[in-house]
């Protein structure tokens, strides 16, 4: 039988990249997966579709997890189409890097809102509706041990996620909820071609720093997920899982 056959999972910022291969990874292991947006609402129907064709059941579901009712929305839109939930996959994040000469306050709250207190505010909105072997996932990445320059306020953003990771798996083990992040490496994703670093001298200069010698690839970290949010990963909370093919 699929891992995750009778569970429900909500993943933000599921209309691409690592979000878009956690929602099919997690359906195609039986999951009923509600695909959530914040703007590419044709991103996440294609998501929605491509489950679909592989026999799967998912919803695309407009929201800016930022925002209180957005995050509510999100969730109660689960609870509408599948009565219930089991998993959430917190990935909602944005990124722009600058020295810090060049940081803006607009800026810093911009990536904090959607970075941090979209994952405190969905989470909260879920809570009440996660039963005993439910998982939080929470992506972070490698940065918070690179330190690389340029990056104060995401290298921060993702800090405070890891922060609040190990925060709720402490409240929420009572309840039998387990709460792990998963820190990616470089991931061959959009937003990496569109940032310019796919096919760079800096992706060159991080591949040959990786032990397995190659750019992940969004199902690389998916089927971390999946680990996670199955049985599987029944003794594991609070845990920073990095992955990255090594790259420390």
């Amino acid at each position: 039988m699929a891992k995750l056959t009778g569970k429900v999972a909500v993943v933000t910022g599921a209309s691409k990249g690592i979000g878009a291969a956690i929602a099919k990874a997690l359906a195609a292991e039986g999951a009923q997966v509600v695909v959530n947006y914040a703007s590419s609402k044709a991103g996440a129907d294609s998501v929605v579709g491509a489950i679909e064709a592989a026999g799967g059941k998912a919803i695309a579901v407009q929201g800016d997890v930022s925002k209180a009712d957005g995050a509510q929305g999100l969730i109660d839109a689960a609870i509408n189409e599948f009565g219930k939930l089991d998993v959430l996959v917190n990935n909602s994040g944005v990124y722009e890097f600058a020295p810090i000469e060049q940081v803006t306050e607009e800026q810093y709250r911009r990536i904090f809102d959607v970075n941090v207190l979209g994952v405190l505010l969905t989470t909260r909105a879920a809570i009440k509706h996660l039963g005993e072997g439910s998982s939080v996932i929470n992506i972070s990445s490698v940065v918070t041990s690179l330190a690389p320059p340029d990056t104060s306020v995401y290298t921060a953003t993702k800090g405070a996620v890891e922060g609040i990771n190990g925060v709720l798996a402490k409240e929420l083990g009572p309840r039998k909820i387990r709460v792990n992040a998963i820190l990616p490496g470089i991931v061959e994703t959009e937003g990496a071609h569109t940032a310019g670093v796919i096919g760079s001298d800096f992706e060159q200069t991080l591949v040959a720093q990786t032990p397995l010698g190659r750019t992940g690839q969004p199902d690389d970290i998916a089927d971390v997920a999946v680990f996670l949010a199955s049985d599987d990963a029944r003794w594991l909370t609070g845990e920073r899982l990095a992955a990255s093919g090594g790259f420390r």
